[in-house]
């Protein structure tokens, strides 16, 4: 029986330019928009971002942490710690999972990822079983041995939902705004 022999790929036979080798996986591409978002956050000392995503790859939600949508964050305080409670961040700003999941551009976001730099407080986990997110994808556990990270835990492991740190393929991924201009990147005139 004669062997049958694959077909050589075209670009190497007739000077093709092959794709890119070093573009940005899925799960990279995703977590990379959850800290892109993060950049929108007015918050002095916690960046946070999320990003949510369906089963086709689509992103159907992305948010960050900040103060409530009409409300002045010029007026409100942005402190850690205070004498008084009032006086910080914590009883006003909406974490940056509350922020993705109302601002989905679906109907709703069931069976979705969640991708997000922290591991999710208690109250974000309640939201997210609430949703129907299936998976959260987090980059940092820091606050691990919290209280509110235990309970966290608890509350996604009865509902079902998986949870996994986030191994980057890309350690950082630099954005150039200059890069389009490159040589090798076409000129919009000549498009």
């Amino acid at each position: 029986m004669e062997e049958i022999q694959q077909p050589t790929p075209a670009y190497q036979n007739s000077g093709i330019t092959r794709k890119r080798d070093d573009y940005l996986e899925w799960p990279d591409y995703f977590m990379a928009v959850a800290f892109l978002s993060a950049q929108r956050s007015k918050d002095p000392s916690s960046q946070v971002g999320a990003c949510i995503v369906n089963q086709e790859n689509k992103i159907v939600g992305i948010g960050y942490n900040g103060m409530p949508n009409g409300c002045d964050d010029d007026l409100l305080p942005w402190s850690r710690s205070a004498d008084d409670r009032l006086d910080t961040k914590y009883p006003y700003v909406c974490h940056a999972e509350l922020n993705a999941i109302m601002n989905k551009n679906s109907a709703d976001v069931k069976g979705c990822t969640m991708y997000v730099a922290l591991f999710p407080c208690n109250e974000c986990a309640k939201l997210i079983i609430q949703a129907g997110i299936k998976e959260v994808v987090y980059l940092s556990d820091k606050y691990h041995d919290s209280p509110e990270m235990t309970a966290s835990r608890r509350l996604l492991t009865m509902a079902g939902v998986q949870y996994r740190q986030f191994k980057p393929k890309k350690t950082e991924i630099v954005i150039d705004f200059n890069s389009i201009n490159h040589p090798g990147m076409l000129n919009s005139a000549t498009k």
